[in-house]
Parts: structure tokens; C-alpha cells; sequence
């Protein structure tokens, strides 16, 4: 199983899925691109028994073990696929990130244990390209897992070689899976979609009953809740902006968990909005702090939107932990969220990047709690219902085990001839 890094606090849907796995009798390696930088660990990091390595981030860090593992693939691997393939990237990707990719395959084929005889890798991006060099000089074969920034900021030529090269891919949004296959052109069938779900016994039944603070008893103020990390695409500036348009007769606070870049940017554009009063900003906490943090708010939001680089979510997880506390839910029309959130059935959408529409959505929530109880209610047994982890980690078990064994696999079924979007299609995938 190779990682850009691990372990991260915010790709814990990728731990409840090894840990899964393992628990189903599958046995691997875990290697990592670099070091994490979190403060703290999930759970279920602590749970996997898999073993750990780290390959040198930057060549720089451990040049004998690079040589050692080049020298390696020139006497005894298949270097000339792997070179072939790795030119091909150069030319129309010169960059020092390409070199430094092929270096660390080096090091990850000489140093693969003999007995693995399948390679998975979580990102389409640039730990696909070091899990493609090394099953190429290995002999080995490989597959995916895409899941939000890797599929919308890698070139189309970049994302074609690597699906028609591997395997099989999973991703897991109808998003990011009708882009895919987009992409792919006649390699698209390789391409599976599998919503990550929640395994709903690592959290704590929804409270009972819900506050009914309504907004006007500023001693009581509606608590609102935000998780995810400080980046454009989360869309924190514009809930801030949404804050501030709020009618002054609604008394509310809102709590964010997360780290990011735009922290600090975020702090100071709540103070000129003169609504830093009214907001905690917590930083990064462990998993079970932010449980019980969702379970103590009263709404979740998160308008996710393009970045400037034109990375996107996909389905946060982030929004199913929210339902998982039965919490009524305002997000964005974007990405993978509407395949979760049904408007006006289990929580509010509204166009990214529009503040006057969110702050609207807010304000009727916030002065409603009987309204924000039955949304609530709604995402809850909508996750029950279409969401649990166990249809998704059934498939992955089959395929990596198929993979390993070097059976055929599955062929995804085209998207509807008669113009049915992918979001339509997609129980048939689940």
C-alpha cells in the first residue's frame, strides 16, 4: 500500500480502510512517500498492525540508498519499461519532481518485500507515478485509489497512461468517477466507483434529542460547527462572509477544527467582519475530540468550492462523521456533496462561492431547530441507508485479493446511453 503520507489525521477514511482489510485476513506493507507532520494519531493508526516504511522524501536525504536501489534496477530489474515511461513524463513534465519520483521507485522495488505481489497506491498523482516505475521494473502489477485533488489538478495525459497501465482504480465519488473515465477514453471500464462510507460502529449513536435554542437568547446562541483543513477549497472565507450577513436578532457560534495555510488569513478577515467574538478556532484535534465536538454543535457546514488550482472535494468524510451525530448539514452544489445531500431532504445546498445564498440557508436553520432536527434525522438514516462501509470494502477485498492472484477483473458498466448523468448511475457501481 503506498501513500503520499501516512499517517494523516485527515485521511482517516483511508485508515478504516486498511484496518478493514486487515481484519478480513489481507496482509501488506505500508510504504509512504514522507513523514507525517499531525500532532496527533487516529485510533485505528494505532490498530494497524502493518508494516511501516518510509521512503526518502527528497533524494538529498538518503542518496547511498537511492544509488543502492538504482544500481539495483539496472543489473536485475525490467529498467527499460520503467525508463521508457519515465521519459515519456519528463518530456512533458521536466521538472526535479519527476526524477525525484524514480528515485524513490528505485528504492521501493529493491527494497519490496519478494513475497507482495501487488502494489496499491491511494492518489492518482504523484504516488501513482512512483507505484507505476516500480511495477514496471518489478514485473509487478498495480492499482489506484483516487479520491478529490489527484483526479481534477493531474494532466489528462498523466491520469490516461496511469489507468490504461494499471490494474484496476477506484474512486469515490460519481464526480471524480464519470471524470475518470472521461480521461481514460478506452481504458475507462478499469475505473470502479466505490463510496468510502463510514463504519458506523466507531461512532457513538446520535444524541437523543437536540437542543432548541432558535438564535434569539444571545446567552443560548445556536452552535455551528466547521471541520476541515484552512484551504480554498473548503470555502471558509466565504461562511465567514455568510457570518457576517447574518441578522443581528440571531445569536450563534461557530467552531472550526482544522489546521491549513489560510488560518491565520482566516482570523484576520473575521476580525475585520467584526464577528471574531463569535468564533473558536481549535486547530487540530484527535478524532474523538472532534466527535464529541459534532455532537455538542447544533448545524454542520462546509461550502466547499473550486481551489484556485482547480482542486476540489470529493464527498468530504467529514459530512457523513456530521450525520453520523444526526447534525443537519449546509454545504455547496459541488463536487461529490450532492450525492449525499439531498437539498431540503437531509440538509441545505446552495451555489459555491455564494455568500448571500449561505448566509440565507444559516439563517433559516439556525432560528429553526425543529426543522434543523428532522434534516438531521434525514442524514442519519440516509447514511444508514446508502452509506455504510461494509458493500465498498467487500469489493475492494475481492479485487486486491483477484489482484494478488493475478485473476481477471471487473469491467465497469458504461454510463447511461440515454444522457443519465453518472450521479444517477451510480447505485448500480455502489
Amino acid at each position: 500500500m503506498v501513500l503520499k503520507g501516512y499517517p494523516r489525521l485527515s485521511e482517516t477514511f483511508i485508515a478504516q480502510e486498511i484496518l478493514e482489510l486487515e481484519r478480513r485476513g489481507l496482509e501488506f506493507d505500508i510504504w509512504s512517500l514522507r513523514r507525517p507532520t499531525d500532532r496527533f494519531r487516529h485510533p485505528m493508526h494505532e490498530a494497524i498492525s502493518a508494516r511501516l516504511f518510509y521512503l526518502p522524501e527528497y533524494l538529498k536525504d538518503d542518496p547511498l540508498r537511492v544509488l543502492r536501489g538504482m544500481a539495483h534496477a539496472f543489473r536485475h530489474l525490467r529498467w527499460k519499461p520503467a525508463i521508457r515511461a519515465f521519459l515519456g513524463d519528463l518530456r512533458r513534465d521536466f521538472s526535479a519532481s519527476r526524477l525525484r519520483r524514480l528515485g524513490q521507485a528505485f528504492v521501493l522495488a529493491r527494497e519490496l518485500d519478494p513475497s507482495i505481489g501487488h502494489l496499491h497506491v491511494h492518489f492518482l498523482h504523484t504516488p501513482a507515478s512512483v507505484t507505476r516505475y516500480a511495477a514496471l521494473l518489478t514485473g509487478r502489477s498495480f492499482s489506484f485509489s483516487a479520491h478529490a485533488k489527484d483526479i481534477w489538478t493531474t494532466p489528462d495525459w498523466e491520469r490516461r497512461e496511469k489507468i490504461a497501465d494499471a490494474r484496476w482504480g477506484a474512486t469515490c465519488t460519481a464526480d471524480g468517477w464519470n471524470e475518470l473515465r472521461r480521461v481514460a477514453g478506452g481504458a475507462g471500464g478499469r475505473v470502479q466507483l466505490v463510496y468510502h462510507g463510514l463504519d458506523l460502529s466507531r461512532f457513538p449513536a446520535p444524541p437523543a434529542t437536540r437542543r432548541p435554542a432558535s438564535g434569539d437568547d444571545a446567552a443560548d446562541p445556536v452552535r455551528l460547527i466547521a471541520v476541515g483543513r484552512a484551504v480554498t477549497k473548503k470555502g471558509f472565507d466565504t461562511l465567514l462572509e455568510a457570518l457576517a450577513q447574518l441578522p443581528a436578532s440571531l445569536h450563534w457560534h461557530l467552531t472550526h477544527i482544522g489546521t491549513g495555510p489560510l488560518v491565520d488569513s482566516l482570523k484576520e478577515q473575521a476580525i475585520r467582519l467584526n464577528i471574531h467574538d463569535k468564533i473558536e478556532w481549535r486547530g487540530s484535534q484527535a478524532q474523538g475530540a472532534v466527535v464529541e465536538a459534532l455532537r455538542a454543535a447544533d448545524l454542520f457546514v462546509l461550502p466547499s468550492r473550486p481551489g484556485e488550482d482547480g482542486d476540489r472535494d470529493g464527498l468530504p468524510n467529514v459530512i457523513m462523521e456530521a450525520a453520523t451525530q444526526a447534525l443537519p448539514i449546509v454545504s455547496t452544489r459541488f463536487a461529490g456533496v450532492p450525492e449525499f445531500v439531498d437539498d431540503g431532504v437531509n440538509g441545505l445546498l446552495v451555489p459555491p462561492g455564494d455568500a448571500p445564498a449561505l448566509s440565507a440557508a444559516l439563517a433559516s436553520l439556525i432560528a429553526d431547530p425543529q426543522r434543523r432536527a428532522a434534516l438531521g434525522a434525514a442524514a442519519f438514516q440516509r447514511l444508514r441507508a446508502d452509506f455504510t462501509f461494509e458493500a465498498g470494502i467487500d469489493r475492494l477485498e475481492d479485487w486486491l485479493r483477484a489482484s494478488a492472484n493475478g485473476a481477471d477483473m471487473p469491467v465497469a458498466e458504461p454510463a447511461s446511453a440515454t444522457g443519465s448523468s453518472a450521479a444517477e448511475a451510480a447505485p448500480a457501481e455502489i
